[in-house]
């Protein structure tokens, strides 16, 4: 297993929203298999970074980059590159839970039958459940609604549904924050497992929760035109303890303002 190399790199990426400049010539590798949080205050450009490793920002209307975004040496931005693809092998947990309304089952089918799957339905269904920490509890209701689901099984189930076409790496933006506490620590065990076989890249604005689930962690800041831009990334337990920067450091100890 090859803990050390770099699946995903940003070099000198910005992102405009129209003349809207809301990231900055930011630079950053993610290891794979580790667990990197993004944290930072609110409007830094945690989420907008995060979509661009997957080009779920190619959705907003009137949105353009510089820089250049790698994926396993390839540029995701580059020409030809199809983004369906690139969903398929980086994919995405969201903030709030989002189900389908079809069965617990059909969730979790449905991104194999799109790529048309031609293996075990059925074990394929399973193994992901399993993966997501959910078989236990749904597998005598394979056929009731996804919506039945308590809220922290919901985002479960969509965390499931990601793994189940076998993407190389998960995106989660927030993924616990509509949670309650128990439903927050089952997410947080899960990240854990997950980390095994996946990438994993979590923005979060619970400083406790990224220093217990990540391995590396970002602080993104605004410069005075309200762009985001990188200020440091480190080993987590660096980061928290004895970061290179006092705006980080700000920030960590709640002085940031």
């Amino acid at each position: 297993m090859q803990n050390a190399d770099f699946v995903l790199r940003a070099e000198a990426l910005s992102l405009y929203y129209g003349t809207f400049r809301a990231l900055k010539e930011v630079s950053i590798d993610i290891k794979r298999f580790q667990v990197t949080a993004l944290i930072g205050p609110s409007g830094c450009g945690k989420s907008t970074l995060l979509r661009c490793f997957n080009r779920m920002n190619d959705l907003i209307t009137d949105t353009r980059i510089e820089g250049h975004v790698l994926f396993d040496g390839t540029d995701l931005y580059g020409p030809g590159v199809d983004p369906t693809v690139v969903r398929s092998r980086i994919g995405m947990v969201f903030q709030k839970p989002n189900p389908f309304p079809k069965s617990i089952y059909d969730n979790v089918a449905f991104g194999l039958r799109i790529n048309g799957y031609i293996g075990d339905m059925n074990e394929a269904v399973e193994r992901s459940l399993r993966q997501a920490a959910l078989w236990n509890e749904v597998k005598d209701r394979l056929t009731k609604s996804a919506l039945t689901l308590s809220g922290g099984q919901q985002q479960r189930l969509c965390i499931a549904r990601a793994v189940a076409v076998e993407p190389e790496v998960i995106l989660m933006d927030e993924p616990a924050s509509a949670l309650d506490p128990i439903a927050t620590l089952a997410i947080e065990d899960l990240i854990g497992q997950l980390k095994q076989n996946y990438t994993i890249v979590i923005v979060t604005h619970n400083m406790q929760q990224a220093a217990r689930v990540s391995d590396e962690t970002a602080f993104l800041m605004v410069d005075e035109d309200r762009a985001g831009y990188l200020v440091e990334k480190d080993a987590t337990d660096r980061i928290f303890t004895n970061p290179r920067e006092e705006r980080t450091e700000a920030y960590i100890t709640g002085r940031f303002s």
